[in-house]
């Protein structure tokens, strides 16, 4: 089951737009290397899980890998060769909005190398620009 809220308050959602870069959520928190978003865009959960599944068959379980983004904004869709009007598509995916400077994945317990490799193989399924950042200590 791909990754979505357990519930939410309103099932659609508008677009909205996306602004600004990110001011939380931007720098390495959890792990000592992480994966920067350069550009802003929505990454959908199949997105998201395919990044993970990739980090974790390079790792070989090794070291830990912390997602630092969730999809939470639900994109609607009308049925092909649907008319137009009758209301609003149901839902069909789920994404995360990404601000330009956001945190996707970070990594913690393996060597640089091993965890440039991993982060590669991570941004290759991201639909953004991303960038590899090891974590500044005694700030």
């Amino acid at each position: 089951m791909a990754m979505m809220p357990k519930r939410v308050k309103y099932r659609k959602f508008q677009r909205g737009k996306i602004r600004d870069r990110a001011t939380s959520g931007n720098s390495v928190s959890y792990g000592e290397f992480g994966l920067q978003a350069l550009t802003k865009g929505w990454i959908t959960a199949r997105q998201i899980e395919a990044g993970r599944v990739a980090a974790t068959h390079y790792l070989h379980r090794e070291g830990k890998v912390f997602m630092r983004i969730f999809p939470h904004k639900s994109i609607s869709a009308k049925p092909l060769e649907t008319r137009m009007g009758k209301g609003k598509g149901e839902p069909a995916h789920w994404v995360a909005c990404v601000r330009s400077g956001t945190m996707l994945y970070e990594i913690g317990g393996v060597e640089e190398d091993v965890a440039r490799g991993a982060m590669v193989r991570i941004a290759a399924k991201m639909p953004c620009r991303c960038r590899f950042v090891v974590r500044r200590h005694g700030l």
